[in-house]
């Protein structure tokens, strides 16, 4: 659901050169975040959010600075640039492309995701303190739903890299993708960890007398039923978490074993940082099949008895492990063909009884029709013998 994202005053600073500041409000179920930015801040967030999305502008254009004029102390100006910008920030979280919404820059800007880290508990702000061991101090509800959304952020990050690790053709790119992949799994792992410590407060099994372990901030205790709908959100998030960790593991790529007749092979596809082909590993036992045809023994083709199966593409750098869910996986897809052809089969079943049901109606209709003809015929026959004698 998109933000409720306005800027509903303006003032001007009291420094030496005063500027004009822009209240940004950001309203959410849960909470409500004000933060505060000047014109220059705008200015690095689109440029920040244009780089990291491609080189893609925002939908809208950012208001122009004036050379010749300055908003401090010009009401009708500043209010211009205040509608301005306010329009500026809705485009980007109401437009059809989420790329935007998605860069760092935008959630470091309207104080999302990572910066809920160095917020208090008041006012709508969040709370969020060092706890035991580096994790953050979760101690109020609104917290540990913001931190769950970055949990779930971070495992769709990691999902993302993955299936970019899958489909990379260069060694580079898959090494690059299974780093991000890693670095996502380790943040989730680490709000895993807070979330569930956060829990342990709420539900008053880490605070004594309402309050947080080591302070003297009120906890807000949760219900029963609450905490049980987040224990099941938690341990989904963690199950999915090992799910991708497994995935990630079955696609480590394997190091290229060089040595004998292949070693020119391996230095190549090392120095062209491709990953191996079937063609490049049959291209190291080149050698030894040709020696045994030189030798005047023939090379038998198709399987040996007890050799492996050949590499495919889609299992040329899995373990026995990554097989094993790849066969599984197969299978599923397998099994929904199956009940997709189920249905189509049972479809075209229902449309043969129609069809069967409308030829019985139509053969019906053409058998009543043949008897209204041999009446009429009979009929036109008696007028034309009565015809016949009055003439």
């Amino acid at each position: 659901m998109p933000l409720d994202i306005s800027i509903p005053s303006t003032s001007v600073s009291s420094t030496d050169k005063p500027f004009t500041i822009y209240t940004i409000s950001i309203r959410q179920p849960i909470r409500t975040i004000t933060v505060v930015k000047r014109y220059s801040d705008f200015v690095r967030l689109h440029a920040d959010i244009t780089e990291q999305a491609g080189g893609m502008p925002p939908p809208a254009p950012l208001p122009s600075k004036s050379w010749f004029s300055r908003t401090v102390n010009n009401p009708t100006m500043t209010e211009q640039r205040r509608r301005d910008l306010e329009a500026y920030l809705q485009a980007i979280e109401h437009a059809d492309d989420p790329r935007w919404r998605h860069t760092s820059a935008w959630r470091t800007f309207l104080q999302l995701g990572t910066s809920m880290r160095g917020g208090g508990g008041e006012n709508g702000k969040h709370n969020l303190e060092p706890g035991r061991n580096g994790q953050l101090g979760i101690k109020d509800p609104a917290t540990w739903l913001a931190a769950h959304q970055d949990l779930k952020h971070n495992l769709h990050q990691a999902r993302l890299a993955l299936t970019r690790r899958e489909q990379a053709q260069t060694a580079q790119q898959q090494h690059e993708a299974g780093a991000a992949a890693k670095k996502f799994l380790v943040l989730a792992g680490t709000l895993i960890s807070a979330l569930d410590e956060g829990l342990k407060t709420l539900s008053g099994g880490g605070a004594k007398g309402g309050r947080a372990p080591g302070g003297d901030v009120a906890v807000e205790k949760l219900g029963d039923g609450e905490l049980r709908r987040r224990r099941d959100l938690l341990s989904g998030a963690r199950k999915e978490k090992e799910g991708l960790e497994g995935v990630l593991g079955a696609l480590a790529v394997k190091s290229l074993a060089a040595g004998g007749s292949g070693a020119g092979a391996s230095a190549s596809m090392l120095s062209s940082g491709a990953a191996a082909t079937p063609g490049d590993k049959a291209h190291l036992f080149r050698g030894a099949n040709g020696g045994a045809a030189s030798g005047g023994v023939g090379v038998r083709s198709g399987r040996t008895l007890g050799a492996p199966a050949p590499e495919t593409q889609r299992t040329r750098e899995l373990d026995n492990s990554g097989v094993v869910q790849l066969q599984r996986q197969i299978m599923r897809e397998q099994d929904e063909d199956v009940q997709d052809l189920g249905a189509a089969v049972r479809r075209m079943r229902e449309l043969g009884i129609q069809i069967n049901d409308e030829l019985q109606l139509q053969d019906d209709m053409l058998r009543m029709l043949d008897d209204d003809v041999d009446r009429v015929g009979s009929k036109i026959d008696v007028a034309k013998k009565r015809i016949a004698k009055i003439r």
